[in-house]
């Protein structure tokens, strides 16, 4: 007999024994989850234990949807079902049950980054009311040691922090649109995780680069008209290697501009939102 139950604070180990069950079937080659890293998506990506549901076989987990919430909106940020029960609707249980949910409680609108390799699950989102809102492109920058010597032009680039942003102001006005796992909620979260660099003048910081140690990008940003030259300055720093650049909203960085810094598009996920409802 199957039932399905919202979480607790306390369920953790639940969430993350259902997560093992059903998760790894689709995507082999991750990490298993861990408490700790449970405990880490609820620091930097708000994850709610409340906005999170078990699908039970019996007194086996079966499925999963783990929820994180923030006041703009909650995240899909997983689902998944064993694939020994797939095809049995509660994948589609377990979304309206939120819908139902956050329709009452709030916040009203509900998104997912589904990655486009992923038919069942575009599949799932579009019957349970999802509409596709925009695609995110992942992206990869190579850069190699004759890159790193040409670009350096005597620029005046400074190390910037996530809170120097933000004191300046520049936080939000650098995130117009970002997926959530590069949002300023997130951003500020994993500061202490985050190194940066920034041009600057005598009058104010004119382009900004933040990222994780050694390959991750998390924001690219230029205040000044300059066709990518302060950018491709900031990226020389990070010297030669293989950089991600993942899950870049069409409004955050126009692709013209990506081109001209090297980057090259390597998949993508897309964006679904929904609005909750009862029925």
């Amino acid at each position: 007999m199957t039932a399905y139950r919202f979480c607790r604070s306390d369920d953790i180990g639940l969430l993350v024994d259902a997560l093992n069950r059903s998760w790894p079937p689709y995507f082999p080659d991750e990490p298993l989850m861990t408490p700790a890293a449970f405990k880490r998506s609820i620091r930097d990506l708000q994850v709610w234990c409340s906005s999170c549901m078990v699908a039970f076989a019996g007194s086996d987990p079966i499925g999963v949807l783990i929820g994180a919430k923030r006041p703009s909106g909650t995240l899909v940020h997983r689902i998944a079902v064993h694939p020994d029960h797939g095809r049995q609707g509660h994948g589609h249980h377990l979304l309206t049950s939120l819908s139902s949910k956050l329709a009452i409680l709030g916040p009203p609108r509900i998104v997912a980054e589904v990655p486009e390799t992923l038919a069942p699950a575009r599949g799932l989102f579009g019957a349970s009311g999802y509409v596709q809102e925009a695609l995110l492109t992942d992206y990869v920058l190579q850069r190699d040691e004759q890159d790193a010597r040409d670009d350096h032009d005597g620029r005046f680039v400074i190390p910037v922090t996530v809170d120097d942003l933000a004191a300046n102001g520049l936080l939000e006005e650098a995130h117009p649109q970002v997926c959530w796992e590069r949002s300023i909620e997130t951003l500020t979260a994993r500061k202490d995780d985050i190194a940066g660099l920034a041009v600057a003048s005598d009058e104010r910081i004119e382009a900004c680069l933040l990222y994780v140690k050694p390959t991750e990008i998390l924001s690219l940003r230029s205040f000044v008209d300059d066709g990518g030259a302060r950018l491709r300055h900031l990226l020389s720093r990070l010297g030669p290697g293989i950089f991600r650049f993942p899950k870049v909203h069409p409004e955050e960085i126009s692709t013209e501009l990506l081109e001209i810094l090297g980057f090259r598009p390597a998949g993508g996920h897309l964006l679904y939102t929904a609005k909750a409802r009862s029925d």
